[in-house]
């Protein structure tokens, strides 16, 4: 499915609500900023955004712009000067590491029973094998063979492979809260390249 028409319509709204909270920045606080854009802008970068999964760099880049803009008129930022540290402040992951963030929640919730059964029945972890190996401990997922492939098993072997990289403590944890929390904080030390 091309997603040119999807992803210009997002920026597009977006643009809308940035136009607007523009007209009236001079009298917000930052505080006061962040919550309109939260709610009339970033919203629509946010929303479903699992399904930009797979797409092409220059149509992420499109709404990687929005997201720059939307952190500069937060803060008032000049058009050429550097936008990470505005983004660290304002805690945003970039458009990219965003959707993967996503789905890695999806799977998490999947593999805690808390998502529907046709997401659930497409992941699971691998049975302990009979003998020990040192991969038995790393809660690796196991994704059934299908005969044909769809959009959701490519989705589903991309989870597979970087749930890899994940650390162990995150993907064996149990509280789904506690998984949202350090997922979001690896991506974002992995994103603006931060120490541990």
């Amino acid at each position: 499915m091309p997603m040119n028409v999807h992803i210009g319509k997002i920026c597009s709204k977006a643009f809308r609500g940035l136009y607007s909270t523009r007209q009236i920045r001079k009298f917000l606080t930052v505080q006061s900023t962040k919550t309109l854009i939260h709610a009339f802008v970033y919203s629509h970068l946010v929303y479903c955004n699992a399904l930009l999964f797979g797409l092409p760099k220059y149509q992420l880049d499109r709404l990687q712009k929005v997201q720059n803009a939307v952190a500069r008129l937060t803060f008032q930022i000049a058009k050429f000067d550097h936008i990470t540290p505005a983004l660290i402040d304002l805690h945003w992951l970039s458009v990219t590491f965003r959707v993967q963030f996503k789905l890695l929640l999806f799977v998490s919730k999947s593999l805690h029973n808390q998502s529907p059964s046709y997401i659930t029945d497409l992941l699971s972890v691998k049975p302990a094998a009979n003998y020990a190996l040192r991969s038995s401990a790393k809660s690796h997922l196991f994704v059934p063979s299908q005969l044909l492939y769809t959009w959701g098993s490519g989705v589903c072997s991309y989870c597979t492979c970087f749930m890899e990289f994940v650390p162990l403590t995150i993907r064996t944890s149990t509280s789904l809260a506690i998984i949202k929390e350090q997922l979001k904080t690896f991506f974002f030390k992995k994103a603006f390249n931060l120490s541990e």
